[in-house]
């Protein structure tokens, strides 16, 4: 019997997750059940149930593609020369959520996932590796902004990378919530508080 290649593999998951979150955007993901995503699929519930037991483990997935592509545009931010400043890095960062938010409504789902996560075995996985993922890029931010003088040459860079790595939730749940939170608030604020580099 042939093996199944990992593209395939990848190519199902993906198809699920579209599904789900086409399910979600059109009724909401109270609304949406399992059997509503096996019928967007068109696979039947044990194909979906190979790669996700519940819908929890669907929002959880969502939510963190959604952080890894985000922790995609930090990646990239990091190896930047010249180093950019906290502010500019927020102010980018914050950016990419509200696109991807406007596009998908992924990020949407994080604070649900980020819950679920805190309980749920199933789901643990993949928003805890999504959020490791985030914070070992923080890090490595961090050690630059050490390297440039920017921090004491002592600082604790792990420290550095978990603070600003919670400046990201804080950003989503205004922007969701209360609706009066921009990318150019973020980087404004970033630029009063933390941009003390000497001219």
């Amino acid at each position: 019997m042939p093996r199944v290649s990992a593209e395939h593999l990848e190519r199902r998951r993906r198809q699920i997750l579209d599904a789900a979150q086409e399910c979600f955007a059109r009724k909401g993901f109270h609304a949406t059940s399992m059997q509503d995503v096996f019928a967007e699929s068109g696979l039947s519930a044990g194909a979906v149930y190979r790669y996700f037991k519940s819908k929890d483990d669907l929002i959880a997935a969502l939510a963190a593609d959604a952080m890894v592509l985000i922790g995609g545009v930090l990646a990239e931010l990091v190896q930047r020369d010249p180093l950019p400043t906290p502010s500019a890095v927020i102010g980018a960062l914050t950016s990419e959520i509200v696109r991807i938010g406007e596009s998908s409504g992924r990020v949407r789902l994080a604070p649900q996932a980020w819950a679920l996560a805190a309980i749920d075995p199933e789901g643990h996985p993949y928003v805890g590796a999504a959020i490791g993922m985030f914070r070992e890029r923080w890090r490595e931010y961090a050690d630059r902004m050490r390297a440039a003088g920017w921090l004491a040459p002592d600082a604790d860079t792990d420290a550095v990378a978990k603070t600003l790595l919670g400046i990201m939730p804080g950003f989503l749940l205004q922007h969701v919530l209360l609706g009066d939170t921009d990318p150019e608030a973020m980087a404004r604020g970033m630029e009063l508080l933390f941009d003390f580099r000497k001219p």
